[in-house]
């Protein structure tokens, strides 16, 4: 982030750091050090009072910063006037270190951004750019004016302006970096992975090192400091990292300038021209130089180091927070499963009652003609609101994964054709499945899907056809299997095109129209269509039809063995051998369990009735069942549990044909129904149709075989 060309802080900003007065404490401190240091050893290691200076300045606001800086220019020329400096020199030195402070300060905020943020290293590194380029600026306008009021051979110039530009440069990196990490320490509690114990024997290791490496003159054992100051780095915060090198600064200081040390052993070579400097004055220069190499080899490393860890401590709080966002999104899931299928559930079971009554009406003999069409339109009627609970429930199930398997589509058609058939008869329209595709033809796709996005498109084929016929034909295609529904309806205006596969479109959408439901079909369609990765094309004229194309890419599978077609079997069969099917039904509704009975007896079937799971289990135990038909939900004992128990009576008591009959229509709970050891499942509402093909399968024994094992 690049700041703004400012001297102080924006009033705007929230002020950080120590209060004011601790900066004019703590340059009045460096001003007496420098003072001591210059009068006796004549020199001074590190200047640190403009670092103290310019983090005053990029810390304050304009009031505070302007008393800080009087202050401390007061301070500056105070120990001037004690140090003896003469006449204009005495200003001269106090206004090249305001004026150093302020134009490093000032870049610092333009190019280092208005937050100085000193735990990225690029802005660490930045900032000793900066800092060079003041120093420099001040030191080539301050010794130019110098050597004009006092002047020098270029030789001494020059060694005075390194000597000068190395002293500041160290003060300016070891202090201001250091106040702008400490005012922000907060910002690195909790990231350091170090515990008290740790803290102290770190800090204890760097200073027992640092002393015994600079209070010695026999070894050059240098680079034993680093050791210790790294191991800090790593491990401790910033700001006990800047401590640890105040602590280096202050020891090897003292050491130095007491003539300990390695750097005393260090080989000056003579420079003619300097040969008044003092050998002191020559060997700080390698000394500013180790303490400049490691600042910006010990800061830079601890505030990546903290940086990282700051990162993986947001890194751990955002996985936690993802957990959570996905455990709750399951929950939430699985919520949404369990009211769709109660929804599901408690809508089917009245509707069962309704289709089969109405089917019973419309099946009496001796009925009037009026009262026989008018119970087939409360099944029409029935099957109409079951599909839009169907459609409604599917739409808002979500998308489930796709489970490819072998498939002959000519059955998958006709399974999504048989709900329409009843409604393409009451309409006189002939509804046709023209399978192109080889007989033994195989090919991989999900039943279910394809049935789903077949369903919507023959339901509205027969729906908006009059007279004629809906045809289902499937063939091959360039990119796979092409299923197209024929209809001959009035067509499809081209304005209703664009919008027809969207949720709640309706071709007719007034409230003159013809024909109703909820405009979900064709999106269901749509979507089941891109799930099994295909799309729907639309072609029509008006008054003449419509064709919808189902393009699939599905895979051709090895071709199946086709069997001669087993005899069809037939309930009346086994009425005709002297002994009528037994069947065992099992529902906790008495409506349910009267419909069932009444179209059971109607094909001759002999029918016990039980109310719950443990009624069935003594039934299924005290007899043998040619089938039973079990609801799921019910009190006391549910179906599922119920059917394992059987599955675990002994002998023939436990092989019985079990058949769900409930209302818990949803794919998952197919599966459980399977998966408990029943045979097959039967969605309600239920048809005379439909128990009839269950009783016959019981009876010749085509049910498929129950999963013992896992019902076990």
């Amino acid at each position: 982030m690049v700041g703004r060309w400012r001297l102080f802080r924006h009033e705007a900003g929230l002020q950080a750091g120590p209060p004011p007065w601790s900066y004019v404490l703590l340059f009045a401190l460096s001003q007496l050090i420098g003072f001591w240091s210059v009068n006796t050893f004549g020199a001074v290691t590190v200047w640190l009072s403009n670092g103290i200076l310019a983090a005053a300045l990029l810390q304050l606001h304009r009031r505070p910063a302007v008393m800080v800086v009087t202050a401390c220019f007061t301070l500056n020329l105070f120990w001037n006037i004690i140090r003896g400096d003469p006449g204009v020199f005495l200003w001269l030195n106090a206004l090249m270190n305001l004026c150093e402070a302020a134009l490093v300060a000032m870049l610092a905020r333009r190019f280092c951004g208005a937050a100085l943020d000193m735990r990225r290293p690029q802005r660490f590194f930045r900032f000793t750019l900066i800092a060079a380029v003041g120093v420099a600026v001040v030191a080539c306008v301050g010794f130019a004016l110098a050597a004009v009021l006092r002047p020098m051979t270029l030789t001494v110039l020059l060694f005075k302006m390194q000597s000068f530009f190395v002293v500041e440069l160290v003060g300016l990196l070891l202090v201001t970096p250091i106040l702008l990490l400490f005012a922000r320490s907060h910002r690195f509690r909790g990231l350091t992975r170090a515990g008290s114990m740790e803290k102290v024997a770190l800090m204890t290791l760097m200073t027992g090192v640092t002393a015994m490496v600079f209070w010695q003159e026999t070894s050059p054992v240098l680079f034993l400091v680093f050791p210790p100051m790294l191991v800090i780095a790593l491990r401790l915060s910033p700001t006990m990292t800047a401590a640890s090198l105040m602590v280096l600064a202050a020891v090897s200081g003292v050491a130095t300038l007491t003539g300990h040390g390695p750097i005393q052993l260090a080989r000056l070579t003579n420079i003619s021209g300097l040969e008044g400097v003092p050998a002191m004055l020559s060997r700080l220069g390698l000394y500013n130089l180790f303490l400049l190499t490691a600042v910006v080899t010990v800061l830079p490393l601890c505030t990546v180091m903290s940086e990282r860890r700051r990162l993986e401590a947001r890194l751990r709080a955002r996985t936690l927070i993802a957990q959570e966002a996905r455990r709750r999104a399951e929950d939430a899931g699985a919520a949404r499963a369990r009211f769709l299928a109660m929804m599901s559930h408690e809508m089917r079971t009245p509707l069962n009652g309704v289709a089969g009554f109405a089917d019973l009406l419309a099946a009496r003999e001796g009925l009037d003609p009026d009262a026989v069409r008018q119970a087939r339109k409360i099944r029409e009627s029935s099957d109409g609101l079951l599909m839009l609970v169907e459609d409604i429930l599917d739409f808002a199930r979500g998308d489930d994964a796709i489970a490819p398997e072998p498939l002959d589509l000519a059955s998958v058609a006709r399974e999504a054709a048989t709900p329409s058939r009843m409604a393409a008869e009451a309409h006189g329209v002939e509804l046709l499945i023209d399978s192109r595709l080889p007989e033994a033809a195989r090919f991989a796709a999900d039943r279910r899907a394809l049935r789903q996005a077949l369903h919507p498109l023959i339901a509205n084929a027969v729906k908006f056809t009059a007279k004629g016929r809906v045809v289902v034909r499937l063939d091959r295609a360039a990119d796979g299997v092409a299923i197209r529904v024929i209809d001959t309806g009035p067509g499809i205006p081209a304005a209703a095109l664009p919008g027809l596969f969207e949720v709640f479109s309706q071709g007719d959408a007034s409230i003159r129209r013809n024909h109703s439901g909820a405009g979900l079909g064709l999106a269901l369609a749509a979507r089941h269509a891109r799930r099994l990765g295909g799309r729907i094309e639309v072609q029509s004229r008006l008054d003449e039809g419509s064709v919808f194309t189902l393009h699939l890419p599905f895979a051709r599978l090895p071709d199946a063995e086709i069997a001669p077609a087993p005899e069809e079997a037939t309930v009346n069969a086994a009425v005709e051998e002297g002994r009528p099917p037994r069947v065992l039904v099992v529902d906790d509704h008495p409506v349910n369990r009267e419909v069932a009975r009444i179209m059971l007896e109607a094909l001759g079937c002999d029918v016990v009735e039980v109310c719950d799971g443990v009624d069935a289990v003594e039934a299924a135990g005290g007899a043998i069942f040619d089938l039973v038909l079990m609801d799921v939900r019910m009190p006391r004992m549910d179906g599922l549990e119920a059917t394992r128990r059987i599955r675990g009576l002994p002998g023939e008591f436990g092989t019985q044909a079990i058949v769900a009959m409930t209302a818990d229509a949803m794919p998952e709970d197919v599966a459980s129904c399977l998966a408990a050891g029943m045979n097959a499942h039967m969605a309600k509402p239920i048809s005379q149709v439909g128990l009839h093909q269950a009783v016959a399968r019981a009876v010749s024994g085509e049910l498929p075989p129950a999963q013992v094992a896992a019902a076990a």
